[in-house]
């Protein structure tokens, strides 16, 4: 029996989903611990592509059991659309359980997030305008509607009664839109609730039942760790905690329920929406990156930023969540470049730094120092063993490792499920030292 958490060690986009989806054959429950439908998660099964914005990657998995937590943000609307999409395609989603204390993203807090946007001109934050913030926000200041009001009708239009009214006033007053009418909303989601009724529980309870029976248990995160509420590039951040600690106040367990944490990145750096970014590029190698990684959000279709492998944030994501080994993807988009640079320290105003600045002022300045290795200049799609990767893509990984103080456990060389090259047991194997095939620290 292991517990797991998977976490993004960049700023999300890392492919999550896809190791979600690896580690999920040996899971018997997944939960998503934190986020909204603002994150998304692209899994492709044979020819089939999935995009999970709020559904955990394990609902692939017939007998897999999978609960949005707590700690995440729930859009009725969106999130019964997913449902349908997946039985459309015949993926049965009976075994989904939702909490019944996750709170809910209402009409108003889609206005307020797009509104709020529009009103910081140069400064926004780049949100995806999908409500997530102001749901937070009503959370913090106690007047957020939970999916236990949800499927409560006499509960819920006392509330939303008052919450509208409220909302209204600040939709009318500083933003200068329409108001809101109680009625059609309260309407709209009594409709939600008939439909999702059967699929609320209590998920902290059904998590320590499952620890209790010695069951596998997958957490996944949303966004990434420089994303962090509190961890990352603030103000540029998401509003919650996507690091592995969250995963325990989002689904309600203790941490020593916690065995292992697995840290995603990208064999390179990506970011979407604004913030400072030192490895950016933004023309040449970075269009490169862009076109052959494919690198639009999946839930907004945005064009990511791109840049080369910062071992800076790296390094920083290990620490702040105790990661025990990675997963790295992607490592085919380089096979074309004939150099590869990796960011070891940074340098502001002519001071090596060799860690993460919390300042986003200060980390805005920093520039970046790197190192270059050779290219290898072939394809990798076809490898599914260490031994069959060009000696200069193994090399590259062992300097990552090696520099993120990390062991490999997986390299992902593609975006299908098979094509993958497992090192070690990510969930079982030791928590250091995973060692390659010729016994050499990866």
């Amino acid at each position: 029996m292991a517990n797991v958490v998977v976490i993004g060690a960049q700023w999300g986009d890392e492919g999550k989903g896809k190791v979600t989806d690896l580690l999920s054959k040996s899971a018997d429950v997944v939960v998503r611990y934190q986020g909204g439908v603002n994150a998304g998660h692209t899994v492709v099964v044979k020819d089939q592509t999935f995009k999970l914005h709020l559904i955990p990657s394990g609902i692939l998995y017939p007998e897999t059991e999978c609960i949005i937590g707590s700690g995440t943000v729930i859009d009725p609307k969106t999130l019964i659309e997913e449902l349908d999409r997946l039985e459309a395609l015949n993926i049965s989603t009976q075994n989904l359980m939702i909490s019944q204390t996750a709170h809910v993203t209402m009409p108003y807090h889609r206005l307020i997030d797009q509104a709020s946007e529009e009103r910081r001109g140069n400064h926004k934050i780049g949100t995806t305008g999908r409500g997530i913030g102001p749901t937070y926000a009503d959370k913090s200041e106690r007047i957020g509607i939970r999916v236990l009001d949800l499927i409560d009708p006499e509960g819920l239009r006392k509330q939303l009664n008052w919450t509208i009214n409220y909302k209204n006033v600040i939709l009318e007053k500083l933003y200068d839109l329409p108001p809101l009418d109680p009625e059609e909303v309260i309407d709209e989601y009594e409709q939600y609730a008939q439909r999702l009724r059967p699929h609320v529980v209590d998920a902290s309870l059904k998590i320590y039942d499952a620890v209790q029976e010695r069951r596998n248990i997958l957490f996944e995160g949303a966004q990434g760790t420089l994303l962090d509420l509190d961890h990352g590039t603030y103000p540029y951040v998401t509003s919650s905690n996507p690091v592995a600690g969250g995963a325990c106040v989002g689904a309600g367990v203790g941490p020593t329920m916690i065995d292992r944490v697995i840290g995603v990145a990208k064999a390179y750096t990506t970011r979407v929406g604004e913030g400072p970014f030192p490895t950016e590029m933004t023309e040449g190698i970075g269009d490169v990156l862009c076109d052959r990684g494919a690198e639009f959000g999946t839930t907004t279709g945005r064009k990511r930023r791109c840049g080369w492998f910062d071992a800076v944030i790296g390094r920083y994501a290990v620490r702040i969540n105790g990661i025990d080994c990675l997963a790295i993807t992607k490592l085919d988009v380089l096979d074309e470049l004939d150099e590869i640079k990796v960011c070891v320290a940074y340098e502001i105003d002519g001071t090596r730094c060799d860690n993460f600045p919390s300042s986003s002022r200060q980390f805005a300045r920093c520039k970046p120092i790197y190192e270059t290795l050779p290219g290898w200049q072939q394809s990798t799609i076809n490898c599914r063993t260490l031994e069959d990767l060009p000696k200069q893509a193994l090399d590259y990984l062992k300097y990552l490792a090696e520099l993120m103080a990390a062991p490999i456990a997986v390299v992902s060389i593609g975006a299908s499920r098979d094509q993958t090259i497992i090192v070690e047991d990510p969930i079982h194997g030791p928590k250091r030292g995973l060692l390659d095939a010729n016994g050499i620290p990866v």
